[in-house]
């Protein structure tokens, strides 16, 4: 048994969709208690789970073999994963699975400080473990720039110059479904291992609106935006203060280079090409109108 933490969100419901599609049993954890009852209506198997209520683990736990490691992002990431890991080691799990974040181990950025300790508790703890690093995601562009293309045929974004290799999420959820393989003969080949996570090309957001502009078949433009126009932005999008300050920061980390590698762990781990920024954007047309 499986028990995919965070299977609300973009990356723990695809997982869960290649795991069904797959036929490996999974445990669907919900943040609320209603999401999980609508879901065993559906015919998963689903349990509320609340990392920052350790007494919610052990019900979620039980008879669970492996865990997909997830938690929402927030000041308290950390320690409600932390919690996670120490529960799992009770509760007899073999192994985790955590979705970390880009280049984590150097602790480049806040979002990098709230992943790294996870991943060095996971290394000294005896549970066998997984890090899945990727890049950005291409579904940023659904999530944060979808309604501005929409309306105004532009997206703005903190000012880059250097490209980022996205990665889409759906290539994600197939590598982190195929960690959990059904094959005894393939049982711990990813234990230890580190996976970074890319997308088959280097973009930058001038590209990206190139791409754009020809998939959909109108100009699209990209804005820079200075740090602190970047973090109004956010705000004004009603995100916490420690969520706009953090991406500014990841932005200011990579905004002259160092997410332009391009790997082939997708291909490698998959079979598959990962998913290209156009291929995304046509796969997508209804978001962007």
């Amino acid at each position: 048994m499986i028990l995919i933490t965070g299977a609300g969100g973009a990356v723990g419901s695809a997982l869960l969709d290649e795991l069904r599609a797959a036929g490996r049993p999974a445990r669907a954890g919900y943040h609320t208690a209603s999401k999980a009852e609508r879901a065993r209506a559906a015919g998963q198997e689903a349990v509320a789970l609340d990392l920052g209520d350790p007494a919610s683990l052990p019900p979620a736990l039980r008879g669970v073999d492996e865990v997909f490691l997830l938690g929402a992002m927030s000041p308290h990431q950390t320690r409600h994963e932390l919690t996670m890991v120490e529960a799992a080691a009770a509760a007899g799990v073999r192994r985790v699975v955590k979705l970390s974040v880009w280049r984590a181990d150097e602790e480049l950025t806040p979002i990098a400080r709230l992943h790294r300790p996870v991943e060095r508790a996971l290394e000294s703890s005896g549970l066998a473990y997984t890090f899945l690093r990727p890049n950005f995601y291409m579904q940023n562009f659904t999530r944060q720039m979808a309604a501005s293309i929409r309306a105004d045929g532009e997206f703005a974004q903190l000012a880059a110059k250097a490209p980022i290799s996205f990665v889409d999420v759906r290539d994600v959820a197939r590598c982190a479904a195929g960690m959990f393989a059904g094959d005894s003969s393939e049982s711990g080949v990813h234990d230890g291992r580190t996976y970074a996570l890319t997308g088959p090309a280097a973009l930058t957001y001038d590209q990206a609106a190139a791409v754009l502009s020809d998939e959909l078949g109108r100009t699209i433009r990209y804005i820079g935006m200075s740090d602190d126009e970047a973090r109004r932005m956010l705000l004004d999008r009603g995100l916490p203060e420690f969520h706009a300050d953090s991406l500014v920061e990841v932005g200011r980390a990579y905004r002259d280079g160092g997410a332009d590698t391009v790997l082939p762990t997708v291909r490698d781990l998959t079979g598959r090409h990962p998913t290209g920024f156009g291929e995304f954007v046509r796969d997508h047309k209804d978001a962007f109108g």
